[in-house]
């Protein structure tokens, strides 16, 4: 699995991202692996995905081949990941089924977004989640968001400093998490509205 989290302070958004990949038993750590990197560049904002490796390649084709997304808001990244669904289906072959009772079919991902416009996660049934504050994603999800709430009312650190502590947290108690990790920082749409004068 994986440790990702998503952090909101002022007028900066941070994600960051453990490097560990879990096969079964086996750990592929960023040693041996030429593309650690959990957290990839897509349609203005960082994703990061935890589930199955394969889902990384596929939602990066999928946003590319997939065109008028939008992911300024909950309401746009729900038709955006709706119009994606039976792309992921029909080129990507992914299997829809997860338990029997469920509503709807599943996207079998989970994803943390974090764009200028704020910070988001999309769960397997196209559950759309919007964080005021933070959030983490992952095997190591819970350590992290713990120690990302004991900090995050200091007044000396930044969104970078607690996604940080967030990813080191889920490093040193998830056995699925291990560092180096990689973090992005971005400006909130609404400081460069204010900073611009708009």
């Amino acid at each position: 699995m994986t440790t990702v989290v998503v952090v909101k302070k002022g007028d900066q958004i941070a994600i960051a991202a453990d490097s560990q990949s879990t096969f079964g038993d086996t750990r592929l750590g960023a040693g041996d692996d030429a593309c650690w990197n959990k957290i990839f560049a897509a349609q203005g904002g960082f994703f990061s995905i935890a589930g199955s490796a394969a889902h990384d390649l596929v939602l990066q084709a999928a946003l590319k081949k997939v065109k008028n997304l939008g992911f300024s808001d909950r309401a746009a990244i729900f038709d955006s990941f709706r119009k994606l669904h039976p792309k992921l289906k029909d080129d990507f072959f992914l299997k829809v089924d997860e338990e029997e009772d469920d509503p709807y079919e599943s996207s079998q991902m989970t994803v943390l977004l974090a764009n200028p416009h704020g910070i988001f996660a999309v769960y397997s049934l196209r559950e759309v989640y919007e964080y005021q504050r933070f959030w983490g994603i992952g095997s190591g999800r819970d350590y992290a968001i713990g120690a990302m709430n004991a900090v995050y009312d200091n007044p000396d650190l930044s969104a970078a400093d607690i996604a940080r502590i967030g990813v080191e947290a889920g490093c040193a108690f998830d056995v699925s998490s291990s560092m180096p990790m990689t973090s992005y920082t971005l400006e909130c749409v609404q400081a460069r509205t204010s900073k611009s004068g708009k």
